[in-house]
């Protein structure tokens, strides 16, 4: 079952990644413009101005988001159809509902920005350049899987995308250290970390803001408020929801999560903030997980399916955009029916290369621990007797 072919990460990396926002033009999706106006509740700001109402974006951008939208998504019901056929183990964090967020997120970025989030990684894995055969690869534990079949769903990586991280609230001081990186070194670009509701009230977070303040680091911290950290509501777990505004000194912005576009307003503005040499800023998602906080969990004891129902019907990042652009006749029924055939072709054939992807051989587990040349002469494995002398 082991291969006994050495892999390197690097090489795994340079095959998964591909774009994810190719080969996407439509005949009816000329490249124009078309001025859209959000609602008027779609941002509040703290201690800042608002982003604009009225956005200016490409037919062709706007198709962009829906498809990246539909992909995440089908691509996420086939992480839970594998989970639940005992493919994947361990801990399984998926983003369905929260779609908007990373797309939105990611197109008004460039490559040289950084991102870095929490365990539900597997969206911005995708939109960070990851191919999907990488990310289901790397759920089931083959050597194809974007960190060689050793991370899981929880430790996903790409170019200036660092993670994926198990541990909660870890990765937000770590952003800031990538942000004073940026800085130390004169990069023209910004830093966004992510993490819950459920990880905001951490010390770590609060140190991070006061660090990122006190150096003016292009540092955006990005709370995505999902309502729910694990099972407990937020309002039972934060004295203050209004996290947008828990950075005291640091000016902050409340988002509709739900909708890409605002998301893609808002994170714009939170660049431009921040390359400006303005310091630090911080936005709330607001946002809505429709499955449990993990597979193992059913989500439907501390809320109701009425509550879950509600959502989907009112509220749900794909339906929202999809009366965009039959609204604005940028595509037609048919070809958004195309659209949708295409990204449920595309991830099934993602699983069957995922799967036929072999695991990866024994020894590779005693690799990328220690840095090449470190000195390092052995590493302990999982019992206390256990070594392995390099």
């Amino acid at each position: 079952m082991f291969s006994t072919q050495k892999i390197s990460l690097a090489k795994v990396a340079a095959k998964a990644f591909i774009t994810p926002l190719t080969v996407r033009t439509f005949a009816s999706s000329a490249a124009r413009n078309v001025s859209i106006n959000l609602h008027k509740g779609s941002f509040e700001s703290y201690n800042c101005d608002a982003p604009s109402l009225d956005v200016e974006i490409s037919k062709d951008e706007l198709v962009r988001m829906y498809k990246s939208m539909v992909t995440m998504r089908r691509m996420e019901m086939a992480s839970d159809g594998l989970y639940k056929a005992k493919l994947i183990r361990g801990f399984c964090h998926l983003c369905t509902g929260q779609e908007a967020v990373a797309v939105g997120m990611e197109t008004a970025l460039t490559a040289e920005d950084n991102i870095i989030t929490a365990y539900r990684c597997h969206g911005f894995t995708y939109m960070r350049g990851a191919s999907i055969t990488s990310i289901l690869a790397e759920l089931l534990g083959r050597k194809a899987g974007i960190s060689g079949g050793k991370g899981g769903s929880m430790h996903m990586f790409t170019p200036n995308f660092f993670g994926g991280n198990g541990i909660v609230g870890a990765q937000v001081p770590l952003g800031a250290g990538i942000a004073f990186a940026q800085k130390y070194k004169g990069h023209k670009a910004a830093t966004f970390s992510l993490y819950g509701d459920g990880a905001s009230n951490q010390g770590q977070v609060f140190e991070a803001y006061n660090m990122a303040k006190l150096w003016e680091l292009p540092a955006v911290f990005v709370c995505e408020n999902n309502r729910y950290g694990m099972g407990t509501a937020a309002n039972r777990s934060s004295a203050n929801t209004s996290y947008f505004k828990r950075g005291d000194y640091i000016p902050g912005l409340r988002v509709n999560g739900m909708d890409v576009l605002a998301v893609h307003q808002a994170v714009a503005y939170a660049k431009e903030w921040t390359v400006s040499g303005k310091g630090p800023l911080l936005l709330e998602m607001e946002t809505y997980r429709y499955g449990g906080h993990s597979m193992s969990d059913p989500g439907t004891t501390y809320r109701t399916r009425e509550e879950i129902q509600h959502m989907r019907s009112n509220n749900d990042p794909i339906t929202g955009l999809k009366q965009r652009l039959l609204e604005f006749n940028i595509i037609t029924e048919d070809e958004m029916k195309a659209i949708d055939k295409a990204a449920r072709v595309e991830v099934d054939q993602a699983v069957e290369e995922a799967k036929a992807s072999g695991e990866p051989d024994i020894s590779e587990f005693w690799t990328q621990i220690y840095q090449k040349g470190s000195g390092v002469p052995t590493a302990r494995g999982r019992e206390p007797e256990e070594f392995h002398h390099y």
